[in-house]
């Protein structure tokens, strides 16, 4: 029978904690980012400014708490943005 060290009991008790927490960051990003795209769709402009300054919001403090890398979320809020700014100056 195997050795269960009190330190391996500890390291999968945080691991499913922190992924618990990691679980709920990502699902409030992916609910904001959604929500820019249907701003984006429906080509509402002032939905989608507010839209996507949350989305950034979400974006960076996901990346602050290293959820996700900085890159991932600063890549993502560059498309959304560039989208957004599309969606501005084709309607202006």
């Amino acid at each position: 029978m195997p050795v269960v060290h009190t330190s391996t009991i500890k390291r999968a008790r945080q691991a499913e904690q922190r992924r618990l927490r990691n679980k709920g960051v990502l699902s409030r990003v992916k609910g904001v980012v959604k929500k820019v795209r249907i701003a984006i769709q429906e080509k509402d402009g002032a939905a989608t400014k507010t839209q996507l300054h949350a989305a950034q919001v979400a974006l960076n403090k996901a990346a602050s708490k290293g959820v996700m890398h900085r890159n991932t979320a600063a890549r993502r809020v560059s498309r959304l943005a560039r989208a957004a700014n599309a969606l501005t100056s084709s309607s202006s």
